[in-house]
């Protein structure tokens, strides 16, 4: 099935906005959060009833980790029961519910990269909501696809943060700030556009299920920002190594939670490329819009 149509919440975030580009040339329907309250289930039905979308994608999440820890009862809110009444409208109305999920949803003591049939077992009021609205969405029929991504980078802000890291540190060093970076914190970093054309593929292959949608490899936050700065030619920028513990962050986040997927072989869906060939995009087309906004 090539989806003819599809309605996108949470457009205007990273994923949200790529996912429109590699869904150009068809219909797209991508409403404000004022427009369709994805956490209001009234809001999402009269979304699915006027608009008759094929799919509807789910990039709407409340993902500030420790914001969750302290806000559990919104966290699940968005990140669960919203997502659930969401996949019951869609099956109700025979349309294909896509929705985004992480890698903490893994507790990180595995060892390896996790696998798509790996057992779940997060660690945080965050992974723990977006673990529910995984069971949530199944429950609802086979016509859903899961993705699980880690790290997601773009060069869209986000409501949440407003801002990306990479663009946050490429800033900084560019100014010749320091930045402090985490080492012992692996996971398998996530280009947006590269995500969202996987994204499209799944949907018009109508592969329905859990997918692991990362770029290939893994990598610490320190390694991710140092290969950024070297391939922007920023290479001598100061950046400081730090642990994880001496942040004295309360919150207990997966310390080794690369994604490995297994579902696209099978799909004959193109693997996304390594980590370093996603960095080298979002840089190229960094430079791009840099030189635009300069003309």
């Amino acid at each position: 099935m090539s989806a003819a149509r599809i309605a996108i919440v949470g457009a205007s975030g990273q994923l949200g906005s790529a996912l429109s580009e590699a869904f150009a040339g068809r219909e797209i329907v991508t409403p404000t959060h004022a427009e369709v309250p994805f956490e209001d289930p009234a809001a999402v039905g009269r979304l699915l009833e006027l608009q008759r979308p094929d799919v509807l994608i789910n990039c709407s999440a409340f993902h500030h980790v420790d914001t969750c820890e302290r806000e559990p009862a919104r966290a699940f809110a968005l990140n669960a029961l919203a997502v659930d009444a969401a996949a019951a409208a869609c099956a109700a109305r025979e349309v294909a519910f896509v929705t985004v999920s992480t890698d903490f949803v893994f507790d990180g003591t595995l060892g390896r990269a996790y696998r798509e049939d790996d057992a779940p077992n997060p660690l945080t009021a965050y992974g723990t909501s977006k673990l529910a609205g995984e069971l949530l969405t199944r429950r609802h029929g086979p016509r859903h696809i899961i993705v699980r991504a880690s790290g997601v980078f773009g060069t869209g802000g986000t409501s949440n943060k407003g801002y990306t890291l990479i663009e946050k540190v490429l800033a900084q060093a560019e100014r010749g700030e320091r930045t402090r970076m985490v080492d012992d914190m692996v996971f398998s970093p996530s280009y947006a556009p590269h995500v969202a054309r996987a994204m499209r593929d799944l949907i018009d292959a109508e592969q329905f299920g859990t997918h692991h949608v990362a770029n290939a490899g893994c990598c610490s936050w320190y390694e991710f920002v140092a290969t950024a700065f070297e391939k922007a030619g920023l290479g001598g920028a100061p950046l400081e190594r730090i642990s994880y513990a001496s942040l004295q962050n309360p919150t207990r986040r997966p310390m080794y939670s690369p994604l490995e997927n297994t579902t696209f072989a099978r799909a004959g869906i193109a693997p996304l490329p390594s980590w370093q060939a996603a960095i080298d995009a979002f840089l190229a087309n960094r430079k791009a819009r840099m030189a635009v906004a300069g003309a």
